[in-house]
C-alpha cells in the first residue's frame, strides 16, 4: 500500500491491515488517536510523564487485542473505552498505594487558624489600601476583574473598549497594585 492510501484509509481498513501484520497501518491508527487520548489522560492527571505512559499502555492493549475488535462500535469508541479503563485502573492502583494512615487521617480544618486570619486580614487591608491609591480607571478595572469576577469580554463590553486594551490595562493595573502592596510591607 502507498503512503497516500494509509492516510485516506478508514479506521476499519487500517484495523484489518494491522490485524494482518501491517505495522504501518497500526502506526497510522496510533497517529490518528494519539493526541486525543493524551489530552484525555492529561485532563485527569497532573503528571505528563504518567499520561504518556498510560498512552503507551493503551496502545499496547489495543495492539494485543486488535483481533477482538468488533465493528459493532467505531474504532474510536473502542479505543476510547480501552483508554478510559486504563485510566481507571491507574487511579485505583494509585489509591491502593496510599498508606492506611493517609486513608484515615483527619480532614484539614475548613476555617483558618487565628494566625492565618491575621495574615489574611493584613493582606486584605494592604490590597484595599493599594486599590485606593490607584487611578479611577485602574481601580474600576481591578474591581471588575478580580472582585466582581467579570471576564475580559464582559469588561470590554461594559467599558466599550477593545479586548486587547482591557487586557493591557488589567496587566498594568495589577502590576501597579502589586508595587503598592510591596511598598506597604
Amino acid at each position: 500500500m502507498e503512503i497516500d492510501d494509509y492516510i485516506v484509509a478508514t479506521d476499519s481498513r487500517l484495523v484489518e491491515l494491522a490485524s494482518e501484520g501491517d505495522q504501518q497501518a497500526f502506526e497510522y491508527l496510533f497517529t490518528r488517536y494519539r493526541e486525543a487520548l493524551l489530552r484525555l489522560f492529561e485532563q485527569h492527571l497532573d503528571d505528563k510523564t504518567v499520561a504518556s505512559d498510560l498512552l503507551q499502555e493503551t496502545f499496547i492493549k489495543v495492539y494485543l487485542h486488535l483481533n477482538s475488535y468488533s465493528k459493532t462500535y467505531t474504532f474510536g469508541q473502542w479505543i476510547y473505552t480501552i483508554a478510559r479503563n486504563t485510566l481507571i485502573d491507574h487511579i485505583r492502583r494509585r489509591a491502593d498505594d496510599v498508606s492506611i494512615n493517609e486513608h484515615f487521617r483527619s480532614p484539614q480544618a475548613m476555617t483558618p487558624s487565628p494566625e492565618e486570619s491575621v495574615i489574611i486580614n493584613q493582606r486584605h487591608s494592604h490590597f484595599y489600601a493599594a486599590l485606593e491609591e490607584l487611578s479611577e480607571e485602574y481601580r474600576r478595572i481591578i474591581v471588575m476583574r478580580f472582585i466582581e469576577e467579570y471576564s475580559y469580554e464582559e469588561i470590554a463590553e461594559k467599558l466599550s473598549k477593545p479586548i486587547n486594551t482591557i487586557k493591557t490595562q488589567i496587566r498594568r493595573a495589577r502590576r501597579a497594585v502589586c508595587k503598592l502592596i510591596l511598598e506597604k510591607e
